[in-house]
């Protein structure tokens, strides 16, 4: 099992760890920082570093199990099974991705009642698909996008019992992705308190620590992407 540190530490950037595993496919590490692909949002890319070598990481993904498989680039050396190494993943990439992973949120926030059906994680741009018969007005979007990331609400993680979701299945949006049960605990990503809450999901990914921090947003574009699915395409300016 691979402990997940950036599941509650998203801003560690760096840790050490134990080689548990270690083929061209990827290493296995005890605990890492590094996220693995999934639910949108890319891999982390960095390198881990040990003594006598650096092996430069191209992309992490899930392995078997509860494993997370650092990749390494063709031919970078690979550290030996036990070895201590120093895991460090590329931070302005990693922050931005989670600067766009929260503006996707708020997104999704004022997209009322709409699921959604599709959705990518980018560094540069991000889009969200929604079952909606009728594009909402651009202008509306980005507006109340920048209005939410002025008002720098709190984000924060919590961790529930699962069965939340029995009594309350109306806190999951997303058809494409849903979250993982059978672990008795569910990650909660909260924007907003109280009377101010902006939105509330389940989410594994990676996501600032206020919507200040995610600077100004612009909406490229609404595309309609079948009957009833319409695209949504942001980005930083």
């Amino acid at each position: 099992m691979t402990e997940r540190l950036f599941l509650d530490q998203p801003a560690l950037t760096e840790a050490t760890a134990t080689v548990l595993g270690s083929t061209e496919q990827g290493v296995v590490l005890d605990r890492t920082v590094f996220y693995a692909r999934g639910g949108g949002q890319p891999g982390d890319i960095g390198e881990l570093r040990w003594d006598g070598g650096t092996m430069p990481v191209v992309d992490t993904v899930k392995g078997e199990g509860d494993a997370i498989l650092h990749v390494p680039a063709a031919g970078a050396p690979l550290p030996p099974v036990g070895t201590t190494v120093h895991a460090a993943i590329d931070w302005p990439r990693r922050h931005a991705l989670m600067r766009m992973h929260t503006a996707m949120h708020l997104l999704c926030s004022l997209i009322k009642g709409a699921a959604v059906t599709g959705g990518q994680v980018g560094a540069d741009k991000s889009r969200l698909d929604f079952d909606l018969p009728n594009p909402p007005a651009k202008e509306e979007i980005e507006a109340g996008l920048n209005a939410l990331i002025q008002a720098d609400h709190p984000v924060r993680i919590e961790w529930v019992d699962e069965s939340v979701l029995e009594s309350d299945p109306g806190l999951v949006r997303t058809m494409s992705v849903q979250p993982p049960r059978g672990t008795g605990r569910l990650r909660l990503m909260r924007i907003g308190e109280g009377a101010t809450q902006v939105d509330l999901q389940p989410c594994g990914g990676t996501h600032v620590a206020r919507t200040g921090e995610i600077g100004a947003i612009r909406v490229l574009k609404i595309e309609n992407k079948g009957k009833q699915n319409r695209r949504i395409t942001i980005a930083p300016f």
